[in-house]
C-alpha cells in the first residue's frame, strides 16, 4: 500500500479522492461492497486488482470476486449464511411442531372483530408443554415456556383472553 501510483491512474485522482474512494467502500457490506470495488477498479485500474490493492488497499481476491460477479451476473454466496446460526425450533422438531399446530388450532378463535386473521387462544405456553408431554413428546425436545410462547406467536396464535363477543348497547 505505498503511495506511488501509476502515471495515468494519479492524474485522474487526489489523493482525497482515493480517501473517499476507501470511505464509501468501507461504509458497504458483502456484495455492495464487492459491486462498488468492481466498478472502481473497471473504471480507474483497468479491471486489474492487483492495481486496486495497491492503490486502495482493498483485498484483491474480493476485487477479483467482484468483478466475477459483474462479468458472470451471478452472486456469490458464502458458506456462512448458509450453514450458520441455530435453527428455530420447528425446524429441528417438525413432528412436535405439527403436534402443536393441531393443538393450538384445537384452543383458537379468530378475533371476534374479524379485522385480522390473527388467532387468539386460551392456550398458554405452560399448558402447551403439558399437553405435548402427555401426548409422548420428550422432555428434552420441548422449549422453554417463552420459547414456546415464541413458537406459538410465529405459527400466529395470539397468547390473550379471547374476550367473548359483547353485544351492542341499543340507543
Amino acid at each position: 500500500m505505498g503511495d506511488e501510483m501509476p502515471g495515468e491512474l494519479s492524474e485522474a485522482l487526489s489523493a482525497s479522492q482515493i480517501a473517499d474512494l476507501r470511505l464509501a467502500a468501507r461504509s458497504l457490506t458483502g456484495a455492495a461492497r464487492r459491486a462498488f470495488q468492481a466498478e472502481m477498479t473497471l473504471k480507474y485500474c483497468d479491471g486489474n486488482a492487483r492495481l486496486a490493492e495497491r492503490v486502495w488497499g482493498w483485498g484483491r481476491h474480493t476485487v477479483a470476486l467482484g468483478l466475477a460477479e459483474k462479468r458472470t451476473g451471478i452472486r456469490c454466496v458464502g458458506s456462512q449464511s448458509g450453514f450458520g446460526g441455530n435453527k428455530r425450533w420447528e425446524e429441528r422438531h417438525p413432528e412436535a411442531a405439527e403436534a402443536l399446530q393441531a393443538l393450538a388450532e384445537a384452543h383458537a378463535q379468530q378475533d371476534p372483530s374479524f379485522k385480522s386473521t390473527i388467532a387468539y387462544t386460551r392456550l398458554t405456553a405452560a399448558e402447551a408443554i403439558r399437553y405435548l408431554q402427555a401426548q409422548g413428546v420428550a422432555e428434552a425436545v420441548l422449549p422453554a415456556p417463552s420459547t414456546m410462547a415464541v413458537v406459538l406467536n410465529r405459527f400466529g396464535y395470539r397468547l390473550r383472553p379471547v374476550v367473548k363477543a359483547k353485544p351492542q348497547k341499543t340507543p
